[in-house]
């Protein structure tokens, strides 16, 4: 099995891949059967974003702080742990943003595509699924469009719902929100597209995410999940994806 390591800049991380290129060798992303991150949850976004559009699986070692999307950290039978592994299959969503200046910005997101205010004044956002109206003024920070992968990270600290793997559901999460007073976000099935008209933009300025990518300015933003781009992700059956979004549910 020939292995292609990555790695953060963190001391942890380049100690970790001079040992393991040692024992196992390294060779080209375009030559590798699996590409092997080592870093924490940021680098690993990073690699996944890097690897898109290749259809080489990617197994992760944790050699940051959390490790959520990381397998655990160990340098004995690797290639046996990756042989064994689970495949989870991530679908991103495609963010294209339509700024004031008439420019348009597309990118892709593996967890989330966040809406936020970029000043003092509240966001007021009218929010439609399918080119139907759903809230006519939404009044807050914000809103999000979580993937289930991305259910746990961004989504879950704003109060979104928990989505277990291989749910063909999104997340709509509003972030602090003020009006409608009781409403708390919506599931929608994957296949919709969501779409994001921003309010008064000159004088209450909003600014879009897709995961790290950031275009501030933006008058509209339209969001759909791309099903014809997967992305492999291999994890230990002791302790898969899966399960961790699934007992996230219980902490």
């Amino acid at each position: 099995m020939k292995l292609a390591f990555l790695a953060s800049k963190s001391v942890k991380a380049q100690r970790a891949l001079k040992s393991l290129v040692k024992r196992y060798g390294n060779h080209e992303l375009n030559q590798a059967d699996v590409v092997v991150p080592l870093g924490g949850d940021g680098f690993m976004l990073h690699s996944l974003h890097q690897l898109m559009e290749k259809s080489t699986p990617v197994f992760g070692l944790s050699r940051g702080t959390v490790g959520f999307l990381m397998n655990a950290y160990r340098e004995d039978d690797l290639i046996e742990r990756i042989s064994k592994a689970k495949d989870t299959v991530l679908h991103p969503l495609e963010m294209k943003a339509f700024q004031v200046n008439g420019q348009i910005k597309e990118s892709l997101a593996i967890n989330e595509v966040s809406l936020l205010r970029q000043t003092k004044q509240s966001a007021h956002i009218k929010v439609k699924i399918n080119e139907d109206t759903k809230i006519e003024r939404l009044v807050g920070d914000g809103i999000m469009v979580a993937t289930p992968a991305g259910s746990t990270a961004y989504n879950l600290s704003a109060h979104g719902p928990v989505i277990p793997m291989g749910s063909e559901i999104l997340a709509v999460t509003p972030i602090s929100p003020f009006r409608p007073r009781r409403w708390r976000g919506a599931i929608i099935p994957s296949h919709a597209v969501v779409s994001f008209e921003i309010l008064s933009h000159r004088k209450r300025p909003v600014s879009a995410t897709s995961d790290n990518f950031e275009v501030r300015h933006v008058c509209r933003v339209d969001i759909r999940a791309r099903k014809d781009i997967g992305i492999h992700v291999l994890y230990d059956p002791q302790h898969n994806l899966e399960d961790r979004i699934l007992n996230e549910q219980f902490e």
